[in-house]
C-alpha cells in the first residue's frame, strides 16, 4: 500500500486553513470586501514607479512566467530520468501541470476578474472580464520551483533547494502588485492556492506509486526521484 509521504508542518490542519483562506478570501472579494484596498495599493504603485525600478521590479517579473520554469523543470525530469533509466522523475512534471491548469483555469474562469491596468469602469470586481483572480503567476512559481527544487536535490544542498523554492515566489509577490498586473487579493489567493497544491504535491510517494506491469518489467519504474545520484551512476559502472 503506498504511504502519502509527511510534510511540514504536518499534518492536515495546514491545508484546512490554507482552502479555508482561499474561499474566504473568494467570497470577500466576491461581496466587495477589499476592493477599495486592492484599489489604493495599485493608485499608489502606479505613482510610485521610476523607470529604473520599473525594469528592475519587470526582470524579477519573468521569475513567474509558466516557460522560464516549466521547460526547464521538464528538461531536467527528461535528464534524471535517462540517467536513472527510469519515468518516475517525469512524474511530478507531469502532475504538476494537470493541477495546475485545472485548478487555475476553472477558478480564473469563474472569477472573471480584469486586471488593474483594464480600461474598464470596475476591473476589481469580479465577472469584470479577464483572467487575474488568482494570481497564476505566483501558483505556478510555488508549485513549479517547488518541483525544480526536487528534481534539483541531487545536486544542490538543503539551503539552495530553499533558496529555489521559496526566493522566486517571494519576487513575485511584490512585483506582480507593484508592476499592475495583479491586485493585492489576486496575490494572496495565488499564494494560498500555490502552498496547497505544493502540499498535495510534496505529499506524493513519488518513487512508490504503482506504474504498471509493462514499465515494471521492462524496469523503468524503478525508484528515481528521491534516491541519491552517485550510488546510482556508480552502479552502472562498477
Amino acid at each position: 500500500m503506498v504511504r502519502l509521504r509527511p510534510v511540514r508542518p504536518a499534518g492536515w490542519w495546514p491545508d484546512a486553513l490554507l482552502v479555508a483562506g482561499f474561499v474566504a478570501l473568494t467570497l470577500a472579494v466576491a461581496a466587495g470586501a477589499f476592493l477599495g484596498w486592492d484599489v489604493s495599493v495599485y493608485r499608489w504603485c502606479d505613482g510610485h514607479l521610476p523607470r529604473p525600478l520599473y525594469w528592475v521590479a519587470r526582470a524579477g517579473f519573468l521569475l513567474g512566467q509558466s516557460w522560464l520554469v516549466t521547460w526547464p523543470a521538464l528538461v531536467v525530469s527528461l535528464v534524471v530520468a535517462w540517467r536513472r533509466r527510469s519515468v518516475r522523475p517525469v512524474l511530478p512534471v507531469a502532475v504538476a501541470f494537470v493541477l495546475t491548469f485545472v485548478t487555475l483555469t476553472a477558478l480564473k474562469a469563474w472569477t472573471d476578474r480584469a486586471a488593474p491596468h483594464a480600461t474598464l469602469a470596475h476591473p476589481e470586481r469580479f465577472g469584470s472580464g479577464g483572467v487575474s483572480y488568482p494570481s497564476g503567476h505566483l501558483t505556478n512559481a510555488i508549485v513549479w520551483y517547488g518541483v525544480l527544487a526536487l528534481l534539483l536535490a541531487p545536486w544542490l544542498p538543503a539551503g539552495w533547494r530553499l533558496l529555489v523554492r521559496v526566493g522566486p515566489p517571494a519576487v513575485l509577490c511584490v512585483t506582480s502588485v507593484y508592476l499592475g498586473f495583479h491586485w493585492v487579493t489576486d496575490t494572496v489567493a495565488g499564494l494560498l492556492l500555490g502552498l496547497l497544491l505544493d502540499r498535495v504535491l510534496r505529499r506524493i510517494p513519488w518513487d512508490e506509486v504503482p506504474l504498471g506491469r509493462r514499465l515494471h518489467g521492462t524496469g523503468w519504474d524503478r525508484p528515481a526521484v528521491e534516491q541519491p545520484l552517485e550510488p546510482v551512476a556508480a552502479a552502472h559502472h562498477p
